[in-house]
């Protein structure tokens, strides 16, 4: 059995209470789980200070002095020993309110002393309370200190109660490694090792919790990121190559009478050059004997539909049915309408399958499914069910792939014997580095352009004192026969968040533009589904001036006379949803204008997600930045994913070494795809049991 695998009561220094309250507070559970408590910070105990040079802003301070006096005060409660202690720039006042017998027996007068602790000042002179204390000798003269960078451990109130503080869990961490070290064995092939310069394992774990120096410190950090990356990066694209390996699929031989009829006589509109250099990747993988799984990246407005779409109709041509499933009914219904325009009547047979969809419909359906009349099916995740049953199922398109279950989308590829292709799309933006992690053993397309003739969204940013500019610019596209979205964060007054409700906003909204003359929706998620769906056709048809809402129109809502994008409280606003949001508008070949309202007083974040949103419309762009703000673990659609408990590494800030690992290793599976090699032994041997028990939940 691996000793890191040992239950954490089973410690010196833990046994059963410390170990229950180890599991409950930070999910401690093994020697391993110790091991990977890794420190938040180190306390530089290599700097020395002069009595006279502290200052009570300082976090810690050191310094060596000798004490002069000790005298214990006060009774029962009050009772406190102080000490003073001096160098020879001055006196330093020292007080324990606890332990007090105890430091007035062990301190001894007139020796010296490395005194550590958090310095304040008490009428006008430097104080410690309850500092470390170490007696300066010849062999602390010779090391300055009991370390060179003390590791500080997140703990909690109730650690603390088992004396489990940082200081108590670096005990726990020293007696671990000192009863195991010689058991941390390496993992990676010594030539990776040797090609880049990465410190051993075993010293790498010593060197992240009691580090000898900076140096190591950083050695041990970057051998840990790499590891860490590098085994991540090796499960994504074993299960890949596992994939293309196992699962075969249909070759589609053809471009036939579908897709030529389609695109030379009912596209409306040229394709863009990123529309074609994704049609061709899709091409590609389709005509091959393996099932294919690609990522489609690209903006709202970007193109994607059109496609898929046109993929789907390939399949058609080769005798395979398609199905295209969504999260919601709206963005269902906004798919299946695009879809319909798109093709038109008496051409390819399209129907929509949502909760929604009565009883008799769904039987006629699910018989035109079966006897494959029925070629391109959309819904949402009414498709897995099983009474759909498919006649021959060759492509999928999955939008918005993260909100839905990993079981949920493999019950799509077990509607045929030979797995189906796979589009997975999304308007979402994704950082490279992000995409290499959570999509890292699918393929990725880009859609980086826009359609021709569309015009940037342009972004102001205005101040409540400017309100009334933002009135005034909503009349004048109001007059032109354009329409307006007004978006708000909260539906109803926050005691603890200062913002513009939605009810208040649209009491502001009905003064501002009065009936008869304006017309007004209101739309959030509290009110019932078939008054939201009434006032959203209402704005959709033009019935309405302005649609008033929270982020309920995030998605799925395309109505291409709107003009203007308003949100208000922009500053509480994450960057990817901002952009979203600004996507509701540009659907046309008007210029638009999207808002940006905020209160005056704005957190450094605030201000930078406000000025990038100005600065730039490039979805990629705003998500680089995003992930730098808010970190991997906050971006939607990860929280779930797993595949991002790093414990060291960070893929906001270690993009470089992710690329790196990548690289190292693809050139593994490219040179060795069976781990055959004898220097890939050490891989061949973790990962069998990996290899082993697959199945289709795998396909990302």
């Amino acid at each position: 059995m691996n000793p890191f695998e040992t239950p954490i009561e089973y410690l010196k220094g833990v046994g059963a209470s410390r170990a229950e309250v180890l599991k409950k507070e930070l999910e401690i559970y093994t020697f391993d789980d110790l091991l990977r408590h890794f420190p938040y910070k180190y306390i530089d105990r290599t700097k020395f200070y002069k009595v006279r040079n502290i200052d009570a802003e300082l976090p810690y301070v050191q310094v060596i002095a000798r004490i002069t006096r000790k005298e214990i005060v006060g009774e029962k409660r009050t009772r406190r020993l102080v000490v003073q202690a001096q160098d020879d720039t001055g006196l330093i006042e020292l007080v324990w309110f606890q332990g007090v017998s105890w430091f007035d027996k062990n301190l001894q007068t007139g020796k010296a002393y490395i005194i550590f602790g958090k310095p304040t000042v008490f009428n006008g002179k430097p104080q410690m309370s309850h500092p470390e204390m170490e007696l300066y000798t010849t062999e602390t003269r010779q090391r300055k200190g009991n370390m060179t960078l003390q590791p500080a451990y997140n703990s909690t109130e109730k650690l603390k109660q088992f004396t489990l503080d940082s200081k108590g869990i670096q005990k726990l961490t020293a007696a671990l490694l000192e009863q195991h070290s010689k058991d941390i064995h390496e993992n990676i092939p010594s030539y990776i090792i040797e090609k880049y310069r990465l410190m051993g394992r075993q010293e790498a774990f010593k060197n992240i919790h009691f580090p000898d120096d900076t140096g190591k410190l950083n050695q041990a950090l970057h051998r840990l990121k790499f590891e860490e990356f590098f085994f991540l990066q090796f499960k994504l694209l074993k299960n890949k190559l596992h994939r293309t390996q196992k699962f075969k699929g249909n070759i589609f031989e053809t471009v036939g009478p579908y897709f030529n009829e389609f695109y030379h006589h009912k596209l409306p509109f040229g394709l863009t050059n990123a529309q074609k250099r994704v049609l061709k990747e899709i091409r590609i993988d389709t005509q091959r004997p393996i099932q294919m799984n690609r990522l489609l990246q690209g903006d709202v407005g970007s193109g994607k539909t059109v496609v898929a779409l046109m993929s789907m109709l390939i399949a058609i041509d080769n005798g395979f049915q398609t199905c295209m499933m969504a999260p919601t009914e709206i963005l269902a219904n906004q798919h299946f309408q695009t879809i319909k325009s798109l093709v038109g009547d008496n051409f390819v047979e399209v129907a929509l399958l949502t909760g929604s969809t009565k009883k008799k419909d769904r039987k006629i359906l699910h018989e035109r499914l079966l006897s494959g009349d029925l070629k391109i099916l959309i819904g949402t995740h009414a498709l897995i069910e099983d009474a759909v049953q498919y006649k021959n199922l060759g492509f999928v398109v999955i939008d918005e792939q993260h909100r839905f279950g990993v079981e949920q989308r493999a019950k799509l590829w077990r509607k045929n014997t030979v797995p189906p292709h796979v589009l997975v799309m999304t308007a979402t933006p994704i950082p490279r580095t992000l995409a290499m992690t959570l999509y890292g053993d699918l393929d990725v397309s880009v859609i980086d352009e826009l359609p021709a003739g569309r015009k940037p969204i342009q972004t102001v940013h205005f101040y409540e004192s400017q309100r009334l500019r933002m009135f005034g610019l909503m009349r004048e596209e109001i007059a032109r026969g354009r329409q307006v979205y007004v978006v708000y964060p909260l539906i109803q007054e926050s005691e603890k968040l200062d913002l513009k409700d939605l009810e208040q906003g649209a009491e502001v909204m009905r003064h501002e533009f009065p009936l008869p003359k304006y017309q007004l929706s209101v739309v959030h998620g509290k009110i019932p589904a078939a008054d939201k769906e009434f006032e959203m056709q209402r704005f959709i048809k033009g019935e309405t001036h302005i649609m008033v809402a929270t982020t309920v129109i995030e998605v799925g809502v395309n109505v291409p006379n709107a003009s203007v994008m308003i949100i208000e409280n922009a500053e509480r606003f994450g960057l990817s949803q901002l952009h979203q949001l600004r996507g509701r508008v540009g659907r046309g070949a008007e210029q638009s204008f999207c808002i940006l309202m905020s209160g005056n007083k704005l957190s450094y974040d605030g201000r930078v997600r406000l000025e990038t949103m100005v600065r730039t419309n490039n979805g990629f762009e705003i998500s680089e930045i995003d992930l730098q703000l808010r970190g991997p673990g906050n971006i939607e659609g990860t929280q779930q994913s797993g595949v991002l408990d790093l414990k060291v590494a960070n893929i906001a800030t270690d993009q470089e070494l992710l690329v790196e690992v990548r690289k190292c290793v693809e050139e593994i599976f490219s040179n060795d795809a069976g781990l055959a090699a004898p220097e890939n032994e050490i891989l061949r041997r973790d990962t069998i049991s990996r290899s082993e028990g697959l199945t289709w939940d795998k396909i990302s």
